[in-house]
């Protein structure tokens, strides 16, 4: 897998790089796109790629392991889990999107939008990232 287009980070995020590589990983996996034995990108491949220091990588990765969801292999890159055969069922997928949901859902009661609209918006953004 290309370093270059295994995950993509916004600097302007208030979620720390790592979260955001962490939760990314986590969603392909739920989603089938990264399957047991998959090779993930080396902490130097992805810290180059991504222009991102090498322990931000390392910390992803490690929390990662530490899930179950990534196994490191001595000499070799980092895999997907075994036990990360198929992808997870649709409810469980949406478990995974609940907390971004809540948070865009919180900002627009705090900026008291209204739902129709939101919702408008959140439609247009998802056919917009389907192309």
């Amino acid at each position: 897998m290309q370093a270059a287009h295994f995950v993509h980070i916004n600097t302007g995020s208030p979620e720390p790089i790592y979260r955001q590589l962490v939760e990314q990983v986590r969603r392909r996996v739920a989603a089938g796109q990264l399957r047991a034995g998959d090779a993930i990108p080396s902490v130097r491949e992805l810290a180059q790629a991504l222009a991102v220091h090498p322990m931000t990588i390392s910390k992803a990765y490690s929390l990662l392991e530490a899930e179950g969801l990534l196994e490191r292999r001595r000499g070799l890159s980092m895999v997907v889990a075994a036990q990360h055969r198929r992808a997870q069922s649709p409810a469980s997928r949406i478990e995974l999107l609940r907390p971004a949901l809540q948070q865009a859902a919180d900002a627009a009661g705090q900026l008291e939008l209204p739902a129709d609209e939101v919702i408008a918006l959140f439609t247009q953004l998802l056919h917009g990232n389907q192309s």
